[in-house]
């Protein structure tokens, strides 16, 4: 997706050639190649749906600067999809047999006479190359240049207000060459970039949580309010803790020692390494043993405005808190990239996959399925799979505005959650009781009603939608194999008879309600920098705490990689190992009291008391057995362990 949290991209027609290219991307097999003209095959995918006649505002200026990626095939695309899938199933005799980096660039990767071959076809045509990685070659020049090179011209298309560059017709390239490339992005130069998914405002300047609290659901009923479904509610938590989180999610014994996690953002938190630490040692994770936190870092870091650099560090803040507090004894890795664009966040998970950095990805970031183009999806699936030959795993927020309706006006899902090569998590609001103990869950959504001037009622309730976890069903990747039998049919198909991808695929807690206690560097209003404490939620937090919860697996199996975990988690669909989360756990509608600074620091400008609704995720439903909200449900006691026996 791309920096909004995820993002998508003549003779050849895309409403014709999108199908095609969905099944490419599950199967693993380059982006359709199509006749293009003599001694061409065309790059599907390539020419954006907005770039319409209609939409055309004429040539671009011949002397205007490209820079794109020709991202490479490599020599057995389809056999890397086959072995990815294979080393991913339990019930394959090659499940596990993972290869190493260099392996899986041998036997997989282009060889040295096809990065030749697409240098040698760029370079002829005029453009420079800037930059090769064993994934893509990075090019540079003008317009007139490109055209040669990819055989389309570049018009100015209109897209909303604004106006962008991107090709007439779909890119081409050589018949020779059309086995050797994979897809070519940056062609159009509409923003491709990711959000992270904090559900409270960026902790550069300081936010923080009014009282009262509980310090675990229902320890603190607030009496003097009114009533919410017919009974007196608990104010909201302060914000869980590991202890908690760990004991809701069945983790034991187990640390996740000698697992290695690694998380990617985008730019990263100067006081990361003092953030984690203080937090750690006030709320009862254990320390942080010297060299357990890493950081892998870009030389340069770009576009921190238009990303909003600051905002990220609590994106961070919040992954790195919540791996050590279910996981405590996990080596972190965290990969910054250098902005919020696609083609960033691309080379922090190369990273990963080029160095096998960890066998455990947690990415809380990604944009709406609508602005996914069929070429970065396609380098996004590439990564993937190379990734799951080596035994790693993959984990992405599900989104944090439900069905995306009151968003964006389409009902959608998140990518990169909606690749079938990761496991995308979903959210829940969660109650963990007295001594620690798991009561329930709820789907995660969130409806808002305030309190009346006179305090006698809720204005309007249950008031607005507000938020909740992402969810549904993808209207570009057909459905994997590992959902068919588990998603109910009505889902599978609602976009597509064939039956399409369905997010999510597993839940942890995510509602801010509900949510996890995080401890950051945050500037205050006389403009010292404190630590401070807050709640917060998203399927952000779920994200960490369901890679968590994998490392701890992880180790239960004696330190065996888990790599791709989808087939592994369906294959226990329906078993114990799971909570089954419903919108009503306790048969009635659920709710908590919340009470918050107006100006988000203190009370000099007053407070603002509300009651938040569980369970209300806009049209998404959280129902007995598989469902949109929480996939198969969340790990329960039992979870850990069941991986001894694959």
């Amino acid at each position: 997706m791309r920096s909004n949290r995820a993002t998508v991209r003549a003779g050849v027609s895309l409403a014709a050639t999108l199908p095609m290219v969905a099944g490419a991307l599950v199967l693993g097999i380059p982006a359709a190649h199509a006749a293009d003209h003599s001694g061409r095959g065309a790059l599907a995918g390539t020419k954006p749906v907005w770039a319409t006649a209609k939409a055309d505002k004429g040539a671009t200026s011949d002397s205007a600067q490209v820079n794109a990626r020709v991202y490479l095939a490599g020599r057995d695309a389809a056999g890397l999809a086959a072995y990815a899938k294979a080393v991913a199933d339990p019930s394959s005799p090659q499940y596990g047999k993972y290869l190493t980096a260099r392996q899986a660039q041998q036997r997989f990767g282009a060889t040295e006479a096809q990065v030749a071959a697409v240098k040698s076809w760029l370079t002829s045509a005029g453009l420079k190359v800037t930059s090769v990685t064993p994934h893509y070659v990075a090019v540079s020049g003008d317009v007139a240049a490109a055209e040669k090179a990819f055989g389309t011209q570049l018009h100015n298309f209109a897209k909303g207000s604004k106006t962008y560059r991107a090709p007439a017709q779909a890119a081409s390239v050589p018949e020779s060459l059309k086995g050797a490339v994979l897809t070519v992005t940056g062609l159009d130069n509409a923003p491709h970039k990711a959000n992270h998914k904090d559900q409270l405002p960026p902790p550069d300047a300081v936010f923080k949580n009014a009282g009262p609290f509980s310090s675990y659901y229902g320890s603190t009923v607030a009496s003097t309010l009114p009533e919410a479904y017919g009974q007196k509610i608990p104010y909201a938590v302060k914000g869980y803790t590991g202890k908690q989180l760990r004991s809701a999610y069945g983790a034991g014994t187990y640390t996740g020692k000698g697992v290695r996690v690694a998380i990617t953002d985008a730019y990263a938190s100067p006081t990361i390494a003092y953030d984690a630490a203080t937090y750690a040692k006030k709320n009862g994770d254990a320390a942080w043993k010297t060299g357990r936190l890493h950081q892998v870092l870009p030389k340069n870091y770009t576009k921190t405005e238009e990303c909003g650099a600051a905002g990220w560090y609590g994106e961070e803040t919040l992954d790195v808190e919540a791996v050590h507090a279910v996981a405590p004894d996990a080596d972190v890795t965290y990969v910054g990239a250098a902005s919020c664009y696609d083609d960033d966040l691309l080379d922090s998970l190369s990273k990963i996959v080029d160095n096998h950095l960890a066998d455990i990805v947690s990415n809380s970031w990604g944009d709406i399925e609508a602005n996914q183009t069929p070429d970065l999806a396609a380098a996004y699936d590439q990564v993937f799979q190379f990734g799951a030959v080596e035994g790693i795993g993959f984990y992405f927020s599900s989104g944090d505005n439900g069905d995306e309706v009151a968003h964006t006006g389409t009902k959608q899902v998140d990518t990169p959650a909606n690749s079938a090569w990761v496991t995308a998590v979903g959210g829940t609001s969660l109650a963990v009781g007295k001594g620690d103990t798991y009561l329930w869950e709820t789907g995660w959504g969130t409806e808002k009603a305030t309190l009346s001037a006179d305090g006698t009622s809720w204005e309007g309730f249950p008031g607005a939608y507000t938020s909740g976890a992402g969810g549904g069903t993808s209207r570009t990747v057909p459905q994997p194999y590992y959902q068919k039998g588990v998603v109910p049919n009505a889902l599978a198909t609602a976009n597509n008879a064939a039956g399409n991808r369905v997010v999510p695929d597993i839940a942890a807690i995510a509602d801010p309600n509900t949510g996890f206690l995080v401890g950051q560097t945050q500037t205050f209003p006389d403009g010292s920098q404190q630590y401070s404490e807050y709640r917060i939620g998203g399927t952000s937090l779920a994200a960490p705490v369901i890679a968590g919860v994998q490392a701890l697996a992880q180790q239960a199996r004696g330190g065996k990689a888990i790599g791709f975990a989808n087939p592994a988690i369906y294959a226990q669909y329906g078993t114990k190992v799971y909570h089954d989360v419903v919108d009503r756990p306790t048969g009635k509608d659920l709710a908590v009291a919340r009470v918050d600074y107006v100006n988000g620091v203190d009370a000099a400008d007053g407070l603002s008391v509300s009651v938040r609704s569980l369970g209300k995720d806009s049209s998404l439903k959280a129902v007995k057995g598989y469902d949109d909200v929480t996939g198969v449900g969340s790990p329960a006691k039992g979870y850990v362990e069941s991986y001894w026996r694959h």
